[in-house]
C-alpha cells in the first residue's frame, strides 16, 4: 500500500484496492434515496420577459444529472405564466455561452450552484444599417452563429448569396466622432427606421420567403428592377411590402454636399485598417460577441466576390451593392482618377434621375429568355442537326491573338521606354518575339498568366491603352506593362488577360461578353463634345457636388463640374436603370484597388509595421508609409495556413518553399484568418449547388481550430 503509483489512481480504484474489512459502509449506501436527495442543490435563474421591466429571479432545486431541458421545464412550471416559451433558452453569463444542448446534464455542462443563468428569448430586435444608409429594425437570432443569422437576415430582406455579406460593428472612434457632430448640430437628427418587427427570422425553421425564390421564376423586372407582377402575391405573407421593397431595391436620393462632408472619411491606409477591425466572428453568436438587444450594426458585402448577379432575382442585392460601391467612391475609400470619378458621377446622376422619375418603367422585358428555355432551345437545335448558339459551340479549337504591342519592364534598367515586339497570346500564356517572321522560333520570353494580377492602365482622353501585369514568381511578383494602339486591340487583349488569370482561355463563352464590357466602359470614358449643353446649364436640375467626393468638388467650380458630368452623361443617358447600376458595379470592379481590405500587421522578422491587403485572390504586403506594394502572394499558390492562438500569429505556406508569418495589430488575427478562409470557401461555389452551401466547410476553413 506504500506504492507511490497508487496516489495517481481514481478514488474508485483506491476503494477497490482496500481490504473488505477496511471499506466503510458509507460508500455502500452512497446511492440511497436519502443521500440522493441531499446531493441536490439550489440554482437561481433570472427570467427575461418583455412585459416586465425588471428580471425576475426563480430558485430551482436541481441535481447534477438533470438535463438542460429538464431545468427549463421546471422553470416554466414554477413561473406558471401561460405564454409561448419555445424561443427561450438558457444563457450562462460567467461563461458567456448559450446552453442549447438540452440533452446535456448540468454536470456535463459544468453548471454548479454559483452559476448565473438567464432565461431569455433567443431572437431579439436588432437595428441594421444597410449599404444604402437605410436602417431596418428586425428580429434576429442572438443564439445562432453569425453566418447563419446573416443568412436569415438576407432571406428576410430578399438578398441572395448571403455568404458574401456579414455584420460590422463600428469602432468607438467612429461613434465619438458621430456624437461630436450631432452635438454641434442645433437640430437633433431623427433617423428614419424601416421597422420589420413582424419578421421573426428563426434559424432552422420555415421563414416567410418575401420575394426570395429558389425557382427559375423571375422575381423582378430585369430592366426597371420593379417586382414582377406574377410575384405580387408574395407581398401578403412577407414583411417586405411593395413599398418597403422599393426602398431596398431603389436608390435613395443623393446626400447634400454638407451631409457628405460630415460623414467620416478614412484618409490613410492605417485609418482604413482600423475600420476593418469591427467584423464579427462568423463562427460565434451575436450574444457571445457582446452585441446587445436593439444595438446598431452595419450589414455590408464583406467578400468582394459577387457570384451569379441576375437582374431577374437580385434587384435588392444589385441596388445594395451599387450603394456600397457608390459610398466607397464618394468617401474615397478606394482611389480613382478624375476621369473615372466623372464617369461614376454621370452614372449616379442617371440612376438618381431614373429612380426619382414617376415614369419608371413597369414592364417585363420580353427579350429576356429564361435560362432553362435557352438551354432547351440549344439542345433541340443541336439534336435536329442545326447550329446552336456560339456559347455552346465546340471549344476544342482554342483561338489565339497575334499582333504588334509595346512592352516595358520598370525594374529592368535596359528597357527605359516601351519597345515594340510581336506578341502571340494562346491558351493562358503570352509569348513575344522580335518580329512577326520569328514567330515559329524561340520567343524572347514566355509569360504564363495563370494566377497573375491584371490592372488596367488607361487614359482615353490621352489615347493611352495600357495593361499592367503582375506575374507571380517565388519571391513575389514580376511587373510587366503592355501598351496597345487602340480601343479594339486593348479590349481583346485585356479580356484575354483577365480570363487567363483565372485559368480560362479565349474559347470560354465569357470571352466575347468580356470584350464588349470593356469596350462599353471605354465608350463611357470617351468625352463627347456637347456644345448644346452650355445653354441649358442655368436650368440644370442637379447639384454636382452630390455626385463626387468632397476633395474632387473643391478642385472645380460648380458650373464647370456640372458641365463635365453632363458631358459624360451623354454616353450613358440611354441605359435602363438596372443596367446602369450593373455598369457602375463593373466600373468599380475595374479599379486597381478594388476588393482590397486592409489590416495593420507586423511580419515575422520585421522591425516595422506594414499593411496587409486581403483580396479575393491574393495577399499584398504594402509599405504603411508610402502605400507602395512590396510583395504579392496568390491564393492559388497557397498550400496551407494556420493560426498560433497562443501568440496570435497567422502562418501561411506557399509553393516553392515560400512561407510568411505575421501578427495582427489593428484587429484580432481571427478576422484576417476568416477573410482568407472565406475567400477560399467562396471559390468553391458553382451554379449546380442550387444556392445551398456547405456550412461545415465554411467553419472548417475559417475557424482555425481555435
Amino acid at each position: 500500500m506504500n506504492n507511490p503509483r497508487i496516489c495517481l489512481a481514481s478514488p474508485r480504484l483506491l476503494l477497490a484496492c482496500l481490504p473488505l474489512h477496511v471499506q466503510t459502509p458509507a460508500f455502500a449506501t452512497m446511492l440511497s434515496s436519502s443521500d440522493f436527495a441531499s446531493a441536490s442543490w439550489e440554482l437561481v435563474v433570472r427570467v427575461d420577459r418583455a412585459d416586465e421591466e425588471e428580471q425576475k429571479e426563480v430558485t430551482l432545486r436541481v441535481s447534477g444529472d438533470l438535463h438542460i431541458g429538464g431545468v427549463m421545464l421546471k422553470l416554466v412550471e414554477q413561473i406558471n405564466i401561460p405564454q409561448d416559451w419555445s424561443d427561450f433558452a438558457l444563457w450562462w453569463e460567467q461563461k458567456h455561452c448559450w446552453l442549447l444542448k438540452t440533452h446535456w446534464t448540468l454536470d456535463k455542462c459544468g453548471v454548479q450552484a454559483d452559476a448565473k443563468l438567464l432565461f431569455t428569448p433567443q431572437h431579439k430586435m436588432l437595428r441594421l444599417r444597410l449599404p444604402n444608409m437605410k436602417t431596418v429594425r428586425l428580429r434576429v437570432s442572438f443564439s445562432a452563429v453569425v453566418f447563419r443569422a446573416v443568412g436569415d437576415i438576407c432571406r428576410a430582406l430578399n438578398i441572395r448569396r448571403a455568404e458574401e455579406l456579414s455584420l460590422l460593428k463600428l469602432s468607438d472612434e467612429c461613434f465619438k466622432k458621430k456624437k461630436k457632430k450631432e452635438k454641434n448640430n442645433k437640430e437633433p437628427v431623427i433617423e428614419d427606421i424601416l421597422n420589420l418587427e413582424v419578421s421573426p427570422t428563426i434559424s432552422g425553421s420555415p421563414v416567410n420567403p418575401g420575394l426570395y425564390s429558389k425557382t427559375m421564376t423571375p422575381m423582378y423586372d430585369p430592366v426597371s428592377g420593379t417586382p414582377a407582377s406574377s410575384t405580387m402575391t408574395w407581398f401578403g405573407d412577407s414583411p417586405l411590402t411593395e413599398q418597403n421593397c422599393s426602398i431596398l431595391a431603389f436608390s435613395q436620393p443623393p446626400q447634400s454636399p454638407e451631409a457628405l462632408a460630415d460623414i467620416y472619411q478614412p484618409r490613410s491606409l492605417v485609418d482604413k485598417a482600423k475600420l476593418n477591425a469591427g467584423w464579427l466572428d462568423s463562427s460565434r453568436s451575436l450574444m457571445e460577441q457582446g452585441i446587445r438587444e436593439d444595438e446598431q450594426l452595419l450589414l455590408r458585402f464583406k467578400y468582394y466576390s459577387f457570384f451569379d448577379l441576375n437582374p431577374k432575382y437580385d434587384a435588392v442585392r444589385i441596388n445594395q451593392l451599387y450603394e456600397q460601391a457608390r459610398w466607397a467612391i464618394l468617401l474615397e475609400e478606394i482611389d480613382c482618377t478624375e476621369e473615372e470619378m466623372l464617369i461614376f458621377a454621370a452614372l449616379q446622376y442617371h440612376i438618381s434621375k431614373l429612380s426619382l422619375s414617376t415614369e419608371t418603367q413597369d414592364f417585363t422585358n420580353e427579350s429576356e429568355v429564361d435560362e432553362v428555355e435557352a438551354a432547351l432551345s440549344n439542345l433541340e437545335v443541336t439534336l435536329e442537326g442545326g447550329k446552336a448558339d456560339s456559347a455552346l459551340e465546340d471549344i476544342t479549337d482554342i483561338p489565339k491573338l497575334a499582333d504588334n504591342l509595346k512592352l516595358f519592364r520598370p525594374k529592368k534598367l535596359i528597357l527605359k521606354a516601351f519597345k515594340q515586339y510581336w506578341f502571340v497570346f494562346k491558351d493562358t500564356s503570352i509569348a513575344y518575339f522580335k518580329n512577326k517572321e520569328l514567330e515559329q522560333g524561340e520567343p524572347v520570353e514566355k509569360l504564363n498568366l495563370r494566377g497573375c494580377e491584371v490592372v488596367p492602365d488607361v487614359n482615353v482622353a490621352g489615347r493611352k491603352f495600357g495593361i499592367k501585369l503582375l506575374i507571380p514568381v517565388a519571391d513575389g511578383m514580376n511587373e510587366v506593362y503592355l501598351r496597345c494602339d487602340h480601343e479594339s486591340q486593348y479590349a481583346q487583349w485585356m479580356a484575354a488577360c483577365i480570363l487567363a488569370s483565372k485559368g480560362k482561355t479565349m474559347a470560354d463563352s465569357s470571352y466575347q461578353p468580356e470584350v464588349l464590357k470593356i469596350l462599353s466602359f471605354l465608350r463611357m470614358k470617351n468625352r463627347n463634345s456637347a456644345p448644346q449643353l452650355a445653354s441649358g446649364l442655368e436650368n440644370m436640375d442637379m447639384n454636382p457636388e452630390c455626385f463626387v467626393s468632397p476633395r474632387c468638388a473643391k478642385k472645380h467650380k460648380s458650373k464647370q463640374l456640372a458641365a463635365r458630368i453632363l458631358e459624360a452623361h451623354q454616353n450613358v443617358s440611354q441605359m435602363p436603370l438596372v443596367e446602369a447600376k450593373l455598369r457602375f458595379i463593373q466600373a468599380w470592379q475595374s479599379l486597381p484597388e478594388f476588393g482590397l481590405t486592409y489590416y495593420l500587421v507586423r511580419f515575422k522578422g520585421s522591425k516595422k509595421d506594414d499593411i496587409l491587403g486581403v483580396s479575393y485572390n491574393r495577399l499584398i504586403r504594402i509599405d504603411a508609409n508610402t502605400g507602395i506594394p512590396i510583395t504579392t502572394w496568390r491564393f492559388t499558390n497557397m498550400k496551407q495556413w494556420n493560426v498560433n492562438w497562443e501568440i496570435r500569429q497567422v502562418a501561411i505556406e506557399f509553393d516553392q518553399n515560400v512561407s510568411i508569418a505575421f501578427t495582427c495589430l489593428s484587429a484580432d488575427c481571427k478576422i484576417v484568418h476568416e477573410y482568407i478562409g472565406g475567400y477560399i470557401f467562396l471559390s468553391t461555389r458553382s451554379k449546380d449547388q442550387n444556392e445551398t452551401l456547405d456550412e461545415d466547410l465554411f467553419h472548417k476553413l475559417t475557424g482555425g481550430q481555435e
